[in-house]
């Protein structure tokens, strides 16, 4: 079998949109607002907190920058499906678990209508909606609430 390789051109190509990728994820995964940077960066900018991590972002790029390549080189139809967000998450977990019951389809409805309406927001305003842009993991609230639920449990027995 004889294989061909890249052209120096193509390489350079995708070395730049891998690059650009990279910038993009760099931009989300730490800053809180202004990743295109239209403004100077300020402290505000920066987010003290991630929620995420850098860890497979390259890998990831990489392989939608050779996907790309497939898609333009025999003209494609594809759809990569990476819904690794905690409503996916939680949708896949209901899913999973059947003794969720009702609750976890009323659960999974929520679920839905609230990516629909945030990908109209995004689609809208250019940004994530308030509620999920501000949102801190605040652990303290977590077992709190946790524990709540524990009281009213024994409560009720």
């Amino acid at each position: 079998m004889q294989t061909k390789t890249l052209s120096p051109e193509l390489l350079h190509q995708m070395d730049a949109y891998w690059r650009a990728a990279n910038y993009l994820s760099v931009g989300q995964i730490y800053l809180y607002d202004n990743p295109l940077l239209k403004r100077p960066l300020t402290l505000a900018d920066v987010k003290h907190m991630l929620l995420g991590h850098w860890g497979t972002t390259p890998g990831q790029n990489f392989i939608y920058v050779h996907l790309n390549r497939v898609i333009k080189k025999y003209d494609l139809d594809m759809t990569v499906l990476n819904d690794l967000d905690r409503f996916h998450l939680v949708m896949d977990a209901i899913d999973r678990l059947p003794q969720t019951g009702d609750k976890g389809i009323y659960l999974k409805q929520q679920l839905k209508g609230k990516l629909v309406e945030h990908k109209q927001y995004i689609n809208k305003y250019g940004q994530d909606m308030p509620e999920i842009r501000d949102w801190k993991w605040n652990p303290d609230r977590a077992i709190k609430k946790r524990e709540s639920r524990r009281r009213q449990k024994t409560k009720s027995k």
